[in-house]
C-alpha cells in the first residue's frame, strides 16, 4: 500500500510506536523554534537539565511577541535570550527581524524534516514540506536535549484541491472555508494533506497560510507536497539546494478526503468572536469599519503586502479607517520596498510596523471602544485584541484592503481588476539579523534580569486528591481565557507567581485567590477545553496556584500535553452529562488516584460529599504519560532519570 507524504515524514523519523491512528508514537526532531513569549521558560527549563548544548541539527530563538519595551521586563527577557542562545549553541534571531515561522520559512525550512515550536502556529512551515508541530515549551526543550517528542499517531486527512482561485480570492478564503465545514474542533486527531491539482496554483506562501491557520481547526498539523512551487520558493531564497521532491504514492489512502473546487471558494470572513464563525462577505457588506491589519501572524508575507499595496496604488484609506501593516519578516518588507510597494501604503495613510506579531497577541494595536476590525490574523478570541469586549473580523487580505478602502465591509470583487502579484525570482536576503552562536561559548555570561524567575517545584501526585472546583466554565475555553495575552501580561513570562494573578482573568478575576484558598482546585469544563495557543503558563500558572485536575467532556491536543507536563490530571467525563450535575465550589473526592494511575486503570470513581453523587471519570493517557503525572510533572521525572 502506498503512503501518504505525512506518513513518508513521520515514518522517516520514527523512533519508537506503530503507526496506527490513536496510538502513541515518538519521533526524531531535526529542527526547533521558540518565540520569546515562551522561549525564556523554555531555556528556563533547559538549564535544569544541565546539558551544555542543544542537540538538534537547527535551534532558533526568535523575539517576535513581547517587542513593546514599555519597561525592563522585556528588554531583559531579550538580552537573557541572546545570551542563553549563544551559550548552548541556539541561532538568536533578533528583535524587529520577524515573526518564528515566517523567518523559519523563509531561512531555515527544509522539505522532508521535522520541525518542533512552542508555537502554536509551527505548521506554517507544513507550507514547505516539514512536519511542523506546535507544542508546549517543555516538550521543545526536551526536543533541544535530544530526546523524542511523543504524540499520538494522527488521521491523515486528504484535502483534494481542483481548479484555480478566482481574482481577490486567496489562500485566507480557502482556510476560512476549511473553518466554515469543519469547526474548531475538526482537526483534533487528524493531519490535513493538501493535494490533487488545485496545490499546483498555490505558491509556498500561501500554503503556508493554509498550513498556519490549520491550527485553529485543532490539527496536529497541515502538509504540502514538495514539488516544483516548493523548489522555486527555495531557489528564490538562494537554498535550492536543499530541496527534494516528496509527494504522496499514487495508491496512497487517507482516512477520508475532503474535495474542493478553488473556482467557488469565495470571499469569506470569521465574525466575532472565534475563527469558526464563518459568513460570505458579501453577506455582511456594509458594516462600517473602524481599523484594519493586514500582516502578523498568517498573512504577512511579501504577496500579502504587495497585494495591498497595488490595490491601494492611488487611492487612500477612508479616513475612519485606521490601515495598519504588520509585515511578517524584515526580508518581506525589505522586498517590498525594493519592488515599490512602501511608498503606495505610506501615500495611502497606511501606518508601517515593525515585523512582528503584535497586535495578533494583543501587544499593542488594540481597537477603540465598539470598533470593528478586521484582521488578516489567525485569531479572534475575546478580547485577545487588547479591548475587552471587542470586535474583530479574521479576512483575507484583499477583503482588508477593500474595507480600508470604502470604510466598510465590501466584497473585494468590487475593486476592479486584479493586480498582478508574484513572489519575486530572487528575493533581496539580509540575514545580519540572525546571530550565530559562537564556536567556544565558554567566555559566553547568561544574563539574567530581576524579572526572570526559577522555575517553581512542584511535587509529586498526592495518594488521593481531595478539593475544591474552583471554577466551572463551558465550550470552547482558550488559552487565551486561561492565560490572557496582551501589554500588561506577556512581560511576566518569566516570573511564574507574577503571572499567575492573571489566571482567568477575563473569566472569574477572583480566581487566583479563590484556587489559593483551596486544598486543592479542581477546574469542570465542557467541550474542545484549552484550544489555541501553544502556551504552556496555560498550565503552569493553575498549577502554581493548587489545581491537580481538570474535568472536561473533551480537550485540545496541546493544553492537553501540557497539564500532563506540569502534572495536572486531565480527566474527561464518561457520561458527559455528568457535566451538569457538578457546580462550581462543589468538594470532590478521588480516593486512590495515585495507585490508581500506576496501576494503568481507565476509569476513576469521583464523589461529590455534599449530594453524595458519584461520577465516572477516564484517563486516556499513555504509559508514559502515566509517569509524568505520578512524578508529578515532566521535569520531576527527567530529574529520576
Amino acid at each position: 500500500m502506498g503512503k501518504t507524504v505525512a506518513e513518508k515524514l513521520i515514518e522517516s523519523h520514527l523512533v519508537k510506536g506503530e503507526m496506527k491512528p490513536g496510538s502513541e508514537i515518538a519521533i526524531k526532531i531535526d529542527h526547533t523554534l521558540t518565540q520569546d513569549a515562551t522561549g525564556t521558560m523554555v531555556f528556563l527549563e533547559f538549564m535544569a537539565m544541565g546539558l551544555s548544548r542543544v542537540k538538534t541539527e537547527v535551534s532558533v530563538s526568535y523575539v517576535d511577541h513581547n517587542l513593546l519595551q514599555t519597561d525592563f521586563k522585556n528588554a531583559d527577557d531579550h538580552r537573557f535570550l541572546r545570551s542563553v542562545a549563544a551559550k548552548y549553541g541556539v541561532i538568536f534571531s533578533r528583535p524587529g527581524n520577524g515573526i518564528s515561522h515566517q523567518v523559519h520559512l523563509e531561512r531555515f525550512s527544509v522539505p522532508g524534516k521535522t520541525l518542533l515550536g512552542s508555537d502554536s502556529h509551527t505548521p506554517t512551515n507544513g507550507g514547505l514540506t516539514m512536519l511542523a508541530i506546535g507544542a508546549g515549551g517543555l516538550d521543545v526543550a526536551m526536543a533541544m536535549a535530544g530526546r523524542p517528542f511523543y504524540l499520538n499517531m494522527p488521521r491523515i486527512v486528504g484535502v483534494k484541491l481542483t481548479g484555480a482561485l478566482q481574482p481577490w480570492v486567496s489562500a485566507k478564503d480557502l482556510i476560512l472555508e476549511m473553518l466554515r465545514r469543519l469547526t474548531v474542533k475538526g482537526g483534533v486527531g487528524k493531519i490535513f494533506e493538501y493535494f490533487g491539482p488545485g496545490v499546483e496554483t498555490l505558491s509556498a506562501t500561501d500554503r503556508s497560510v493554509i498550513g498556519n491557520m490549520g491550527a485553529e481547526l485543532g490539527a496536529t498539523t497541515s502538509v504540502f507536497p514538495s514539488d516544483m512551487r516548493t523548489k522555486e520558493f527555495l531557489e528564490s531564497q538562494g537554498r535550492g539546494s536543499v530541496w527534494t521532491e516528496i509527494k504522496a504514492d499514487p495508491d496512497a489512502i487517507y482516512s477520508e478526503i475532503i474535495e474542493i473546487d478553488l473556482g467557488q471558494v469565495e470571499p469569506l470572513i470569521a465574525c466575532p468572536s472565534s475563527p469558526d464563525n464563518i459568513r460570505k462577505v458579501s453577506e455582511i457588506e456594509g458594516l462600517g469599519v473602524n481599523q484594519v491589519i493586514v500582516g502578523s501572524s498568517a498573512n504577512s508575507s511579501f504577496r500579502d503586502l504587495m497585494i495591498t499595496a497595488r490595490a491601494l496604488e492611488g487611492k487612500h484609506c477612508h479616513p475612519d479607517v485606521s490601515l495598519e501593516i504588520n509585515p511578517g519578516s524584515s526580508q518581506a518588507l525589505l522586498n517590498v520596498a525594493a519592488a515599490g510597494g512602501v511608498m503606495n501604503l505610506i501615500m495611502a495613510g497606511a501606518r508601517i510596523h515593525q515585523s512582528g506579531c503584535l497586535g495578533c497577541i494583543g501587544m499593542g494595536q488594540a481597537p477603540a471602544t465598539g470598533a470593528v476590525s478586521l484582521r488578516t490574523f489567525p485569531r479572534n478570541f475575546p478580547g485577545r485584541s487588547g479591548t475587552f469586549p471587542d470586535s474583530v473580523y479574521l479576512c483575507s487580505p484583499e477583503t482588508g484592503v477593500a474595507a480600508a478602502i470604502f470604510g466598510k465591509i465590501t466584497d473585494p470583487r468590487k475593486l476592479g481588476a486584479y493586480p498582478s502579484v508574484s513572489n519575486p525570482d530572487k528575493y533581496v536576503i539580509n540575514d545580519e539579523n540572525l546571530t550565530p552562536p559562537p564556536e567556544d561559548p565558554s567566555g559566553v555570561e547568561i544574563v539574567m534580569g530581576p524579572n526572570i524567575k526559577p522555575f517553581p517545584k512542584f511535587g509529586p501526585l498526592e495518594e488521593n486528591l481531595r478539593g475544591v472546583v474552583a471554577l466551572k466554565v463551558g465550550d470552547n475555553i482558550t488559552t487565551d481565557h486561561i492565560m490572557p495575552a496582551g501589554s500588561k501580561v506577556l512581560p511576566l513570562r518569566s516570573n511564574i507567581e507574577a503571572i499567575s494573578e492573571f489566571v482567568f482573568n477575563q473569566v472569574d478575576a477572583d480566581f487566583p485567590q479563590r484556587s489559593r484558598s483551596l486544598p486543592a482546585g479542581f477546574i469542570v469544563a465542557s467541550e474542545n477545553y484549552g484550544q489555541g495557543s501553544s502556551r504552556e503558563h496555560a498550565a503552569i500558572a493553575p498549577r502554581f496556584l493548587g489545581i491537580r485536575a481538570k474535568l472536561a467532556k473533551s480537550f485540545a491536543r496541546i493544553h492537553k500535553a501540557n497539564l500532563i507536563n506540569f502534572g495536572i490530571i486531565p480527566f474527561t467525563f464518561k457520561y458527559p452529562d455528568d457535566y451538569e450535575s457538578i457546580g462550581q465550589g462543589d468538594s470532590i473526592e478521588i480516593d486512590s488516584v495515585r495507585d490508581l494511575i500506576e496501576g494503568g486503570a481507565k476509569e476513576f470513581m469521583a464523589e461529590i460529599p455534599e449530594t453524595g453523587k458519584k461520577i465516572v471519570l477516564l484517563l486516556d493517557v499513555t504509559d508514559r504519560e502515566r509517569n509524568i503525572l505520578v512524578a508529578g510533572g515532566l521535569i520531576n521525572l527527567a530529574k529520576e532519570d
